[in-house]
């Protein structure tokens, strides 16, 4: 079965414009076209862009996903490459997870103090504080 590019942006909810990114930068291998032009894909395009939406999901960058989809050809003998992959975006995850943890708890002390607080406002008084704190690791000997 074939599908236009209108098919493809509503059965899969990307635009016709990410559609001819992915061809441009390789994601997409060329689409075949008709006689006037027209982009005409195949199952395995949308098989192709459904791993990619799901790759997303999960992350990966768009290089990343690309050398996810050259991997997907021979999956036996990549998969130790896909191991450690999906084992540095999972590093990347929880480190990501560790900051919002560390943003979350300082975003609720300062909701706390802001709450329990009658004078001045101790939200903007934290978020100067905290740019001091970053001005000083960046350079010890800036006044404070």
């Amino acid at each position: 079965m074939t599908y236009r590019i209108g098919d493809i942006t509503q059965q899969l909810g990307l635009s016709a414009d990410t559609l001819r990114y992915y061809e441009k930068i390789g994601l997409l291998p060329k689409v075949n076209r008709t006689a006037s032009g027209i982009r005409v894909y195949s199952d395995k395009d949308i098989s192709r862009l459904r791993f990619i939406q799901r790759a997303q999901k999960m992350n990966f960058s768009l290089a990343e996903i690309k050398d996810l989809l050259a991997m997907r050809t021979d999956p036996q003998h990549a998969r130790t490459e896909v191991r450690e992959l999906t084992r540095k975006k999972l590093t990347e995850i929880e480190d990501h997870l560790q900051d919002l943890t560390t943003l979350r708890n300082e975003l609720t002390l300062l909701t706390n103090l802001c709450a329990a607080s009658e004078e001045g406002c101790p939200i903007i008084e934290g978020i100067e504080d905290n740019e001091r704190k970053q001005r000083a690791e960046i350079d010890p000997h800036a006044r404070r």
